[in-house]
This record gives structure tokens, C-alpha cells and sequence, in this order.
């Protein structure tokens, strides 16, 4: 006699908020647009994760050069 296999349909959820992609083009991540880029900034200047902003890896990249860029030109702190 062989048993069934009983599979369950309960999927384990994440304590962790569901990503959404932010609508943001590659061209508004520029230095000069500090309203934009703190959107990815906390309230002590950190750069948020891509776990959190949920963007591609170029997009982080560009974004975190922007970012310095900004504070560099002392348009960000």
C-alpha cells in the first residue's frame, strides 16, 4: 500500500510589507532633484536598502551616487 501525500495550502506570510516598485524613471535620479531622492533617505541621511525601496540594482546604484553627489553640493544633509 503507498500513501498519499497530504500537502498543505497554507503558505507562510512575512512580517515584512510587500515590495512595491517606486514609479521613478533612471532619468529622475539625478543629484539636482533633491525631492525625489529623499524619498530614499530616513530622517538621519541614511540611504534606504533595496529591500525596502524595491528598485533594481542600477537603479540603487545611480541612486546611491546621486544621493552623495547631492550632499557633496551641500543640496542634502
Amino acid at each position: 500500500m503507498s500513501r498519499k501525500k497530504i500537502r498543505h495550502s497554507k503558505r507562510r506570510r512575512s512580517s515584512f510589507p510587500a515590495r512595491r516598485r517606486p514609479n521613478v524613471s533612471y532619468e529622475d535620479l539625478n543629484y539636482q532633484n533633491v525631492e525625489v531622492l529623499k524619498k530614499f533617505v530616513t530622517e538621519q541621511g541614511k540611504l534606504l536598502s533595496r529591500f525596502y525601496t524595491g528598485l533594481p540594482a542600477h537603479f540603487q546604484r545611480k541612486l546611491a551616487k546621486a544621493v552623495k553627489q547631492a550632499r557633496q553640493v551641500l543640496l542634502m544633509r
